[in-house]
């Protein structure tokens, strides 16, 4: 082993120590192989698809194919609603879009409940 250690690829840490055959961080406990940090290098491109397959970009405008429930509000977003100009995030609770639904303004959505108009 080198003698610097990688950055925590949780928290870029720098604090990071081995720990038999992984290397650890003390500040968010997170572990991982010596291995796996050096496949990390190559950035990797996630692609978010639809409720039918296909690749979803930012800036799409996508349809609901499901009613959808909606906490706090009385009537949920219905089926066909149009949901212009999504953004793709990294996901929250399986919510990987981010877009403004009309009616109800800015909402996370997950990419298995809505198609590509």
């Amino acid at each position: 082993m080198s003698d610097t250690l990688p950055l925590c690829p949780g928290c870029s840490s720098e604090h990071a120590y081995e720990m038999g055959a992984l290397l650890v961080c003390p500040m968010c406990g997170h572990e991982w192989s010596p291995s796996d940090a050096a496949s990390d290098d190559a950035p990797v491109e996630r692609v978010v698809r639809d409720a039918v397959g296909n690749v979803l970009a930012d800036g799409d405008t996508v349809v609901v194919t499901t009613g959808i429930k909606v906490k706090g509000s009385p009537q949920g977003i219905k089926q066909g609603a149009k949901v212009r100009g999504i953004r793709l995030i990294d996901p929250v609770n399986g919510h990987d879009i981010d877009g403004r639904v009309d009616g109800f303004g800015a909402m996370l959505l997950k990419s298995g409940l809505v198609k590509k108009a």
